[in-house]
Formats: C-alpha cells, sequence, structure tokens
C-alpha cells in the first residue's frame, strides 16, 4: 500500500500572499511539499504535525519583469551616473560589439544563478538571437540549492534599415522555433527594441508574430524627453546619435502627426499581452490610454532609472489610474545587480507615496500576470498550486503590518529558508 504524504502545519508570524491580504500568526497546511489550504488561527485550526517557523515572514518567489541577462558580466554600470540615455546607448553597444554567442551564454548562465540566489523565480529577458540558454546553464546553477527560475525569453529586434530589420526579424521567429524545442523552464515572447530603433513596420510585425505564437512582447518606451523629441519632431540627441552612427534613414521620423505614444499603445495592444519597459515619461493622456487595455503593463526599473537622474517616476499616478506596474532590475550595464529586493527596498525607502503592499505586489503577482496572463500562480501564494519550493523569507518580529513593512525595508531576503530544504 502506498504510503500517505505528510502532512505539516506550518506556522510563522506573518504571510504575505500577494492573492489576498497579509495574515498575521497563520499557518499553511502543506501535504508533501504542496500548500493545501490556509490556517487561520493555528492554535484551534491545526490538526497533525505543527512547525513553528518562528519570527519569519513568508512571501512567495519574485518575479523580475526586465532585464538583459547578457549584460550579467558586467562588473559595474556602464558610463556615468546621471548621462544622457542616448550618450550611454552608444557606450554599452561600444562595450558590447566583440562579444560573441558563447560570451553571451556565460553572462546569461551567471545572471540566472544571480536572480535565483536572489530569490526569483521568473524573469522577463531580453535576448539577442541566437541565445542558447541551456548550453551553459548547468555549469552556472547546477550546485544552486535555489529553486531553477523560469524564463520568459524575449527576442529583440531592432533595425532601422529594410536589411537589418529583415534580418533580426528573421532571427526572432528562429529564436522562438528554437524555444519549442528547449528546457522547459522557458518560454518565448517578442521585443521591438525601442521607438528610437525600431521602424513603426517593423513593430506591426512583431505585433502580428506575438499574437500568431500567443506570446508576450515587450518594448522600451517614453524612456526619455530626447526619445518623444525625436518621434515628434525628428531632432535632439537621438537624431545627432543615429546620424553619427550611420543609421539615420530619411522618412522614419518623426513619426506620424498626432500623439505618437498614446497611438503606439493602440498598435502594441493589438498583442495578446505587452509590457511597456520603463515609462519614465509617460504624460497623464498616456496613462489613460494605457489603462484602457488590461493586458497592457508598465515595468518600472527604480534603480536605473536613479542612475539615469529622470525626474520622478509616473508609478503613482500609474496605480492611481488602475495600471498594472511590474519590477525589474533592468541589466547590470545600468545597475549593480540583478537583486530585485533591493528595488523594493529602495521604493520603500525612497517612495513613502506608495502604499507597501502594492509595492511588494509589484515585484510579485503584478509580474507574473504581465508575463504569464492573469491565470498565472506566479508571484503568489495560492493553496493547491504553491509548494514550499516558492516561498521565500524575511526575519521579524513585527506585531503590527507597519512593522512589517519597516522590516522588509532594512532585512535580506531569506531565499532558501530551512523548512523549504526540509
Amino acid at each position: 500500500m502506498q504510503k500517505r504524504p505528510a502532512e505539516i502545519v506550518y506556522r510563522a508570524r506573518w504571510i504575505l500572499p500577494m492573492s489576498r491580504a497579509p495574515l498575521r500568526e497563520g499557518g499553511l497546511r502543506v501535504v508533501g511539499r504542496r500548500i493545501v489550504q490556509w490556517v487561520e488561527d493555528t492554535s484551534t485550526g491545526a490538526s497533525g504535525s505543527v512547525v513553528d517557523l518562528g519570527d519569519v515572514v513568508l512571501l512567495p518567489r519574485l518575479v523580475n519583469a526586465h532585464t538583459h541577462l547578457e549584460f550579467s558580466d558586467v562588473a559595474t554600470p556602464i558610463g556615468t551616473s546621471g548621462m544622457e540615455l542616448a550618450d550611454w546607448i552608444g557606450q554599452v553597444i561600444a562595450a558590447r560589439g566583440q562579444a560573441d554567442d558563447d560570451h553571451r551564454a556565460k553572462a546569461i548562465a551567471l545572471g540566472i544563478a544571480e536572480s535565483a540566489a536572489a530569490g526569483v523565480g521568473l524573469i522577463g529577458d531580453i535576448a539577442t538571437p541566437p541565445c542558447r540558454y541551456e548550453s551553459r546553464i548547468n555549469e552556472a546553477v547546477g550546485t544552486l540549492e535555489s529553486p531553477h527560475p523560469r524564463v520568459v525569453s524575449f527576442a529583440e529586434i531592432i533595425g532601422l534599415s529594410p536589411q537589418r530589420a529583415d534580418e533580426r526579424f528573421d532571427a526572432g521567429v528562429a529564436h522562438g522555433d528554437q524555444l519549442g524545442q528547449s528546457p522547459s523552464w522557458t518560454e518565448f515572447g517578442v521585443s521591438p527594441h525601442a521607438p528610437y530603433s525600431t521602424p513603426l513596420d517593423l513593430i506591426d510585425r512583431c505585433v502580428r508574430l506575438a499574437a500568431s505564437r500567443d506570446a508576450p512582447l515587450a518594448m522600451h518606451v517614453a524612456e526619455s524627453p530626447e526619445e518623444r523629441r525625436l518621434v515628434r519632431s525628428g531632432s535632439g540627441r537621438f537624431a545627432e546619435v543615429l546620424r553619427s552612427a550611420g543609421l539615420w534613414r530619411e522618412g522614419l521620423f518623426p513619426w506620424p502627426a498626432g500623439e505618437p505614444f498614446v497611438e503606439l499603445v493602440e498598435r502594441l495592444a493589438a498583442a495578446p499581452r505587452v509590457l511597456l519597459i520603463h515609462g519614465n515619461d509617460l504624460t497623464d493622456q498616456e496613462i489613460a490610454a494605457i489603462r484602457r487595455h488590461r493586458h497592457v503593463s508598465v515595468v518600472y526599473c527604480p534603480r536605473t532609472h536613479a542612475f539615469f537622474g529622470h525626474r520622478p517616476h509616473p508609478v503613482d499616478r500609474l496605480i492611481e489610474a488602475g495600471v498594472r506596474v511590474a519590477l525589474g532590475t533592468d541589466s547590470r550595464a545600468s545597475n549593480p545587480d540583478l537583486n530585485l529586493w533591493r528595488e523594493v527596498q529602495f521604493l520603500l525607502r525612497h517612495r513613502p507615496d506608495l502604499e507597501p503592499y502594492a509595492v511588494l505586489r509589484m515585484a510579485t503577482e503584478s509580474g507574473g500576470v504581465a508575463l504569464s496572463g492573469p491565470a498565472t500562480d506566479d508571484g503568489t501564494i495560492r493553496p493547491g498550486v504553491t509548494t514550499l519550493d516558492d516561498l521565500v523569507a524575511i526575519p521579524s518580529r513585527a506585531r503590527t503590518i507597519d512593522q512589517v513593512w519597516r522590516d522588509c525595508a532594512e532585512h535580506d531576503l531569506e531565499c532558501n529558508p530551512a523548512f523549504r530544504r526540509a
């Protein structure tokens, strides 16, 4: 007769499920390793074995909705803090011009290992095809105690000339075909890079590709006022950089008259799921346009935003409007690490206007929905789905929820707690 899996109730000082309100002095009934039931009151509702985890806050593994793993070998951010985005991009291109496929594969493996060790369970990665996730991964993460994160791999499609656009689009299609044969922890996404690097006709091709494969689409949008100046008037620093690099093509800029980013949102919204990356310079009119599409999310990268010295991010206005906001680290080219928890802590310390539980949801549930859709369980604790492997913790003796938020701002995440290793 087959032995029935052990049933244990794990009790914690606080549980932050993201899918519901915080639970104080509650528990999780676990059969085998799967959570099967909430225990609201462990003093009366627990039967069988009870394991008291003590002074900890439990929460789900994090979701890094935007990064570029191929830059994970960069020791310090490229350029200098406060520099113009267009000039920084030029330095990034120069710094990475000699990277071959094997170099990128090694960097990607490092980034996945770093992310896993930081408690991340799902990553939205912008990739340059061809991109080999499996070739170096086992070397980097094979000995990790933390569970392997899943990766949504967005094929970056870029090119102002027709020849370059066709080449990168075909590479993106091949990337999707390749991922269909890759490990089960990788999924396909499409990324027309940005308004200054991807013509409107190529953006439309990317939207159709995403729709044909039921894949998410990510695009850098409204990163800086100079980007807006380029698409409105065909002038400014981006225009100067494109001309000096020999990439300028007559007729691409300015875009047709109107509200360019409002119209861009409407174009992109034909994809199944859309992630607008950064959104540092979004206007109220553009936020209203995003609000009309529940499958369109904005991904905010707080420390990268601070690196460039942008004016305050409109995250407060986005949340007030009901727009889904997820968090990302961007890459090590603009951030000292890939630790998403430090993005959370940055906001808890520097944006007191944001409700703390909303900040944590940006780093968990919102990123899961943005990448995988509303039926996802990524970034939440849900009985019947979540396992012990999906949990992380922080130390806390908090008696009130306000004390929990202070502990979140001060304490490192425990990404491999003892109960998960049991």
